[in-house]
């Protein structure tokens, strides 16, 4: 299935912006010893991240998520495909030119991945001790990253006396100690709770925005999604299956797994009751039972009302909920169309003539 690709288009005499993860064909399959047959964690897949754009691919357990973020460093080497980071073809470079290329690529993790015998400032500084650089200068460059993600005062503590919001700010800060110009967060959030969650992300933006770092996240968590991304991936069975920006995927997503995973993130759905209740085809004595999204002006639109005048329909809303996606409004109903067969279809064309996603989950059979 080939993913749905959403280009925005450039305006006039803009200056196109530099590509700085672009992944070509890339595959990975995993063989046994003594084994003919692998098997594909990863499919082809293309995908291009722009200088600066923080990109999410969000997708369930085992969709291939975690196989294609390591792809990008090289920490899994592909079986097919190319993997270009910053102009630079990292598939075709030797093992000491591509640890070269590894430091300007920044990696975080679930679990922190802090050495428990190393102060705050020395897991800061490992990485550029194993790059040779004099102790002058690691001071010159730990000391700020501290600063920028909040724990200047806690430089001599130990990872044990941290909580779990602490270490991931240190890992954070190791990860940006080479300078990189991209950012790998594998599931950096999930282990944290909520408040914690939302005091990450924060950082990640300021990050993002003050030193025009290129990050890339996987998550299965559309809230992640929802706050810092400015383009997502859904990711299926080792596909990319479709590809948005946050605004649109929220308000129109183009596949049955992204409404699923927004139907599960917003915690809409119809009444059990009424569920099982529904019938997929219409009949004489039914009415149909529909999802409504609203995005942009529709938000506020009084179009409801207006279709029980214009269409001589009643009414009954079951569900709604308003949700703000980063810069757009969007809006979610599930009512019950109430009406003969032709009312109920002039109703449900009166909503798609206004910009509304309409989504007929079934029908259920009417008391008259």
């Amino acid at each position: 299935m080939a993913a749905r690709r959403l280009t925005a288009r450039p305006s006039p005499g803009a200056t196109p912006v530099a590509q700085m993860i672009r992944l070509q064909n890339v595959s990975k399959t995993y063989f046994t010893k003594g084994k003919r047959d692998g098997v594909e964690a990863l499919k082809p897949v293309d995908l291009h991240v722009p200088q600066g754009q923080i990109h999410g691919v969000i997708g369930l357990s085992g969709a291939g998520k975690s196989t294609l973020i390591r792809c990008v460093n090289l920490l899994e080497r592909p079986t097919t495909g190319t993997v270009t980071v910053d102009g630079q073809e990292l598939t075709g470079l030797s093992r000491d030119a591509l640890n070269q290329a590894r430091h300007r690529i920044g990696m975080i993790f679930q679990h922190f991945n802090l050495l428990t015998s190393r102060t705050v400032f020395d897991n800061v500084a490992l990485p550029l001790e194993l790059m040779g650089v004099k102790k002058a200068e690691i001071r010159e460059r730990v000391t700020p990253l501290l600063e920028l993600v909040g724990l200047a005062d806690k430089a001599s503590h130990y990872p044990a006396q941290l909580s779990g919001g602490q270490k991931q700010r240190v890992a954070i800060a190791r990860a940006l100690a080479s300078r990189p110009r991209v950012l790998l967060c594998d599931e950096a959030t999930s282990a944290l709770d909520p408040h914690t969650t939302g005091a990450i992300l924060e950082l990640l933006q300021d990050i993002n925005q003050k030193l025009g770092l290129t990050i890339l996240l996987i998550t299965h968590e559309m809230e992640v999604v929802k706050t810092i991304c400015h383009r997502v991936s859904l990711i299926s069975g080792g596909e990319l299956v479709e590809e948005a920006d946050v605004g649109d995927f929220f308000t129109a997503p183009g596949t049955r797994l992204g409404r699923d995973f927004l139907n599960d993130f917003l915690e809409l759905e119809p009444p059990r009751t009424l569920v099982e209740r529904l019938e997929e085809s219409p009949g004489a004595k039914t009415h149909p039972v529909v999802r409504l999204a609203f995005s942009g002006d529709a938000v506020s639109t009084p179009l409801i009302s207006r279709l029980a005048r214009e269409c001589g329909v009643d009414v009954s809303i079951l569900q709604a909920k308003v949700e703000s996606i980063q810069d757009r409004t969007l809006g979610l109903m599930i009512a019950e169309l109430m009406g003969d067969a032709d009312e109920t279809r002039r109703a449900i064309a009166y909503l798609e003539t206004h910009d509304l996603k309409v989504e007929v989950l079934g029908h259920v059979q009417r008391d008259d």
